[in-house]
C-alpha cells in the first residue's frame, strides 16, 4: 500500500484548494471525500457571493484571508472560465438605528482595506433598486461584491488538483486515525489510506475528525440556511445584491441575482443537531416569504422554481480555526463559514505557509495549465449560442434540457471529464441540466438515459 506524503480530507472548496496547491509540488497527495462527488456538502449550497470582505471583523484571520481570497479567486476565475458577475451590493437601512449604523459599517470596511463603500440617501437606493418595498431610509454601496458559480469553483479546483497528479478518493469516509511514528493510518469506508501528513478540511465533520486525533477544542453546529429561487423572469427586479444591515443575530435575509439568471431570497439561520438535515421546512419558507414581502413585494408575485437548504459549519468561534500540530503531522482547518467560498484559495495559501516549515512545497516545473471550465453563467455565451462550436460538433446544437438550454455535447463532456459526476445531481452541478423551471420534469428521463448510457 502506498504512503502519501499528504492526505487532504474533504473535497469541498477548501480541501480542493489545498490539494491543488500541495499537488503542484513533488509531494504525493491524496484528496479524500466522504461522499461520492466533490463539492457535495456545504460547498454546493450557499449564497454564491464573491465577497470583498468589507464586513468581516477587522484584525481576524478571516478578514485577511477573505480579502486575499477575493483577489486570488477573481484571477483564477478569469484563467479558468468560472463565471463571475460584478453586480455590486447595496446594504439597505430600514430603521433609524440601521441608518445610524451605516457610517460605522463604512469605517469597518476601510479598516478591512476596502474603501469603495459610499453612503447614499433613500432616493438613490430606489433609483438603484426600484422594486424595493416602501420604507427604505438610506443605504451603503459595496461595488465590488459579485455573484459567482460555487459549483464550477469547486470543480475547477478539484480538476486542477487531479491534473497536477493528486489522487482523488471519493466515497472514503474516515472512521479512525492511528498516528504512528512516521505516518498516520486512516481507516475509511473503502479501505485504509496512509499518509505522512494529514490536513483536516472536513467541513461539517471537521470536529469529529479532530477528535480522532485526540483533540476536543471545538464543536460544529450545523446551521441550516433555506433559500427560495425565483424564475429568470424575476431577474430585472434584482440588478444587484440587496443586503440587510447586519445585527447581533446575523447578516439576515438578502435578495440576490444568481449567476444562472435567477433571483434568490434567503437564507434563514437555524442551528440544528442533525448534520444531514438539508431539507427545507414549512416554517423556514414561510419566514422567507414574510421577509420577502417587506423587502421586495413585487418579487413575491413571481414564480418560485426551486427551494433548497444548505448547512454551514458554525463553530462558536468568531474566527477561522487553523492550527498545525507538528508532533502529529496534522493540520486542522475548521470553523470555515460561508466566506470559505471566497477565502478558499487564500486558506490554502495560508495552510501552505504553515506546512512550509515541515514539507518542501517548492512548485515543480512543467505544471499543467489551469483547466478551462464550461460556462454555466447566463450572462456569458453558452454552447447553444456558439455557431462555430455547433458547426464543428453538432452535439452542441442538440438541446436536452430546454429550461436551461443544456446540450447533449455539454452532458457528454461532463460525463467524460477528469472528474465525472457520480450521479444525476453531480451532472446538474456540472451542466445546469434539470436545474431550471421544470426541475427535470421534462428532461429528467432523457438526462438519466444519457447518463446511464455513458456509464456502460
Amino acid at each position: 500500500m502506498n504512503t502519501y506524503d499528504v492526505a487532504v480530507i474533504g473535497g469541498g472548496i477548501v480541501g480542493a484548494a489545498v490539494a491543488r496547491l500541495v499537488g503542484g509540488t513533488t509531494l504525493s497527495v491524496a484528496l479524500l471525500e466522504a461522499r461520492d462527488d466533490v463539492g457535495d456538502g456545504t460547498s454546493k449550497a450557499n449564497t454564491a457571493i464573491l465577497h470583498t470582505g468589507f464586513d468581516a471583523k477587522p484584525g481576524t484571520l478571516e478578514s485577511r484571508l477573505v480579502a486575499r481570497g477575493y483577489d486570488l479567486l477573481g484571477d483564477y476565475a478569469q484563467a479558468t472560465g468560472i463565471p463571475v458577475e460584478r453586480t455590486g451590493a447595496l446594504l439597505v437601512a430600514w430603521t433609524d438605528e440601521q441608518l445610524d449604523a451605516l457610517p460605522g459599517l463604512r469605517a469597518k470596511a476601510e479598516r478591512n482595506g476596502y474603501d469603495a463603500c459610499e453612503i447614499v440617501e433613500a432616493a438613490e437606493v430606489y433609483r438603484r433598486v426600484p422594486a424595493l418595498g416602501p420604507g427604505a431610509l438610506g443605504g451603503l454601496t459595496v461595488p465590488g461584491e459579485s455573484v459567482i458559480c460555487t459549483w464550477t469553483t469547486n470543480l475547477a479546483l478539484a480538476t486542477d488538483a487531479v491534473n497536477r497528479g493528486v489522487t482523488l478518493l471519493r466515497g472514503h469516509r474516515v472512521t479512525q486515525a492511528h498516528v504512528g511514528p512516521g505516518a498516520t493510518r486512516l481507516a475509511t469506508t473503502r479501505g485504509e489510506v496512509t499518509a505522512r501528513w494529514v490536513v483536516n478540511a472536513a467541513g461539517l465533520g471537521a470536529d469529529a475528525l479532530d477528535a480522532l486525533f485526540g483533540h476536543d477544542r471545538f464543536t460544529v453546529t450545523p446551521r441550516r440556511g433555506e433559500l427560495l429561487v425565483f424564475d429568470k423572469l424575476a431577474r430585472p427586479l434584482a440588478p444587484c445584491i440587496v443586503l440587510p444591515v447586519p445585527s447581533s443575530a446575523g447578516k439576515g435575509v438578502l435578495v440576490s441575482p444568481t449567476i444562472y439568471g435567477n433571483v434568490m431570497l434567503g437564507p434563514t439561520a437555524e442551528d440544528l443537531t442533525d448534520r444531514t438535515a438539508t431539507g427545507t421546512s414549512e416554517a423556514g419558507l414561510r419566514f422567507l416569504r414574510e421577509k420577502g414581502a417587506a423587502l421586495m413585494p413585487r418579487l413575491m408575485k413571481e414564480e418560485v422554481t426551486a427551494t433548497y437548504a444548505g448547512l454551514r459549519a458554525a463553530s462558536g468561534h468568531d474566527d477561522y480555526l487553523i492550527d498545525l500540530d507538528a508532533e502529529q503531522r496534522y493540520l486542522l482547518i475548521g470553523g470555515i463559514r460561508s466566506t470559505g467560498l471566497t477565502a478558499g484559495m487564500a486558506i490554502a495559501e495560508h495552510a501552505g505557509d504553515l506546512l512550509k516549515g515541515h514539507l518542501d512545497l517548492s512548485p515543480r516545473a512543467g505544471l499543467p495549465a489551469p483547466p478551462r471550465m464550461p460556462n454555466l453563467g447566463e450572462a456569458f455565451p453558452r454552447p447553444y449560442q456558439d455557431a462555430a462550436a455547433i458547426a464543428s460538433d453538432p452535439e452542441y446544437g442538440r438541446i436536452v434540457c430546454f429550461c436551461e438550454r443544456v446540450t447533449r455535447g455539454e452532458i457528454r463532456d461532463a460525463l467524460t471529464s477528469a472528474i465525472p459526476p457520480a450521479g444525476p445531481d453531480g451532472l446538474r452541478r456540472r451542466t445546469r441540466a434539470m436545474n431550471g423551471r421544470c426541475q427535470g420534469f421534462y428532461c429528467g428521463a432523457r438526462v438519466r438515459e444519457i447518463f446511464e448510457g455513458e456509464k456502460k
